[in-house]
């Protein structure tokens, strides 16, 4: 979540669609295990979860355990730059816990997410040493320090994730992204990575990963493990440049939301 004031969602649990398309009790036991499986591979490796090779695999592992199908483009995150060069502030719509692990399937990088993720029993544990940093998203006092170091992170050349909404929504398009981190992109001179991010179930969009509201982590978990044929889609968009928050927060959301409905009024 991004450092900002809390948003109230207008998205609700009842926005979330319940796939009637769903795989047997043995199958969904079956990934259950798998998951497990891919949690104790990320909790014994310690610190070294923090590595880039090893975060992509327990990500992609995670994904995989659950029936998740990736699309993703080849293109990189992060964007390259000659020589010494500040990282890269990638922003993206924020639909589901899930869409953390599906960005670190395609390049790890560092995430800053609401603090009570790192609350989560093993899934925090997990965050933690994958050097994700938790801010308290209703902590206003805090936002000056919290765009400093991530302005300072950025100078360093580590690249950062974010989810400039504050809050998850269940479509692309819900919600204005708010400018504060932006502005340590600017103080930093880093580019701006648009990111979208899209689930689909058999081909046609889906909410069904979609966690929102008071929903528990529990129930989220269990809607999307039981999901047939669930793919998140993570589209890169073209690096922004520039010194004014307000317009790099404009330009991001834009690409974003781009083609978010086609001339039919279907979902593109």
């Amino acid at each position: 979540m991004s450092p900002a004031a809390a948003t109230a969602a207008l998205c609700t649990p009842a926005c979330v669609t319940r796939s009637a398309s769903r795989v047997p009790p043995p199958e969904l036991a079956r990934r259950y295990a798998a998951l497990s499986y891919e949690i104790g591979l990320g909790v014994a490796q310690g610190a070294r979860l923090a590595e880039p090779h090893a975060l992509r695999a327990r990500a992609r592992g995670i994904l995989g355990a659950l029936g998740v199908r990736l699309d993703a483009g080849p293109e990189r995150l992060t964007v390259d730059g000659a020589g010494r060069s500040p990282g890269t502030l990638i922003v993206a719509n924020h639909i589901s816990w899930l869409d953390v692990v599906s960005l670190l399937a395609v390049e790890p990088v560092t995430v800053l997410a609401k603090r009570e993720v790192g609350q989560w029993p093993v899934i925090g544990a997990l965050a933690r040493r994958a050097g994700s940093r938790f801010i308290d998203r209703d902590g206003l006092r805090q936002l000056p320090h919290v765009v400093a170091d991530l302005a300072s992170t950025l100078r360093s050349g580590r690249s950062v994730l974010v989810f400039p909404q504050a809050t998850t929504w269940c479509s692309v398009s819900g919600g204005r992204f708010r400018r504060a981190t932006f502005q340590a992109a600017a103080d930093a001179g880093a580019p701006v990575r648009p990111v979208t991010i899209r689930y689909y179930q058999h081909g046609a969009r889906s909410t069904t990963a979609a966690f929102l509201g008071d929903e528990t982590f529990g129930a989220s978990l269990h809607r999307v493990a039981g999901a047939r044929g669930l793919a998140v889609r993570v589209t890169a968009h073209a690096p922004l440049h520039g010194s004014d928050r307000r317009e790099l927060a404009a330009e991001a959301q834009a690409a974003v939301g781009a083609h978010e409905m086609s001339a039919h009024g279907e979902v593109a």
